[in-house]
């Protein structure tokens, strides 16, 4: 059994009782964040590459594939390999800014 396939100790309606409306939350925030930036700039996020990985992750998010968390986590991650020769600002803005022609995972 790997970690992402590992079972709660909880079941599915104890899952659901205990996180349900903590979740509910997030999403009226996450919806609510959205709303914000529409009403600023609603062509922001074709600029914006943050909101791009914020709207692959939704659609992950959305879909029914296995591992979402891994999935999401990959596209808000840095795939490179090699280390930086100076400290830079990406680990502060919270996503991976691809540089033009990199292609994504």
């Amino acid at each position: 059994m790997t970690v992402h396939s590992a079972k709660s100790s909880l079941g599915a309606t104890a899952l659901v009782d205990e996180y349900f409306i903590e979740n509910r939350t997030r999403l009226l925030e996450i919806a609510a964040f959205l709303d914000r930036i529409d009403r600023y700039d609603s062509t922001l996020a074709d600029r914006d590459f943050r909101l791009r990985v914020f709207a692959e992750a939704l659609h992950v998010l959305a879909g029914d594939q296995p591992d979402r968390l891994l999935h999401i986590q990959m596209l808000l991650s840095d795939p490179s390999l090699e280390p930086l020769a100076a400290l830079d600002r990406k680990s502060a803005q919270g996503a991976h800014n691809p540089s033009p022609g990199e292609a994504r995972s």
